[in-house]
């Protein structure tokens, strides 16, 4: 414990271009990144399947495929393929390969929450809505979407927060981040670096946590009961 406490008293490791404050910003880039490509491809097919309920399914099926494979087995496996070979700024020797990786990682919980949101939204407001003259277009922007708002913020805080942990694999093919201070104290046999770079990462997971479920609770349309 001692020595976790002199870790972070350290001003070594709050300096230069591997101290935590450059890291840390680098991690929120490679997250952010990560999980807005898996929603610019992921959010409006399930969000389109959802409000047409069909396929939706077969979908989700397909993209939790990605799954079943052992996250650092992908990252490796793309890392050799043509995706390894490319070099993209802050995001490291292989930024292509760990950005397809954890897109793919951030997929299921969108699509799984985005489609699931849809089907659920009472049937007999949509109809309601349709009898009103809306089109289908109006009918999900202004019922369908804020009515299934919670669960799809509900996905997108599991894909934000899982994307976050698991990113710090980066630091395996010399990638950005947090996890070059964990795989650094686990390189110098220094228990106390990693657990240092372990407490950090946990530390704004919790704190994406805490504020995904304020959103959660901001965009919720039922009127509060209060007592």
């Amino acid at each position: 414990m001692n020595g976790v406490i002199d870790w972070f008293r350290s001003s070594e490791h709050w300096h230069g271009d591997y101290g935590v404050p450059v890291l840390l910003g680098q991690h929120v880039l490679l997250t952010l990144t990560s999980v807005l490509i898996a929603i610019a491809v992921g959010f409006p097919l399930a969000l389109w399947l959802g409000h047409r309920h069909r396929g939706g399914i077969l979908v989700i099926n397909l993209t939790n495929i990605g799954r079943a494979v052992p996250i650092v087995a992908l990252l490796a496996l793309f890392s050799l393929s043509v995706f390894g070979n490319s070099y993209l700024g802050p995001y490291g020797r292989s930024g292509l390969a760990t950005l397809v990786t954890l897109a793919l990682f951030a997929l299921p919980p969108i699509v799984t929450a985005t489609y699931t949101a849809m089907i659920e939204v009472d049937p007999d407001v949509v109809e309601a809505a349709r009898g009103m003259g809306m089109s289908e277009t109006t009918l999900l922007r202004r019922v369908e979407l804020p009515l299934a708002a919670p669960l799809i913020v509900s996905g997108l805080r599991l894909a934000f927060v899982q994307v976050w942990a698991t990113a710090t694999i980066a630091a395996l093919v010399a990638g950005p981040g947090l996890g070059n201070i964990i795989t650094r104290g686990y390189a110098n046999n220094q228990t106390a670096e990693v657990v240092s770079g372990s407490l950090i990462v946990a530390f704004f997971a919790l704190l994406m946590e805490i504020g995904f479920l304020g959103l959660q609770r901001a965009v919720d349309p039922r009127p509060r009961v209060t007592v």
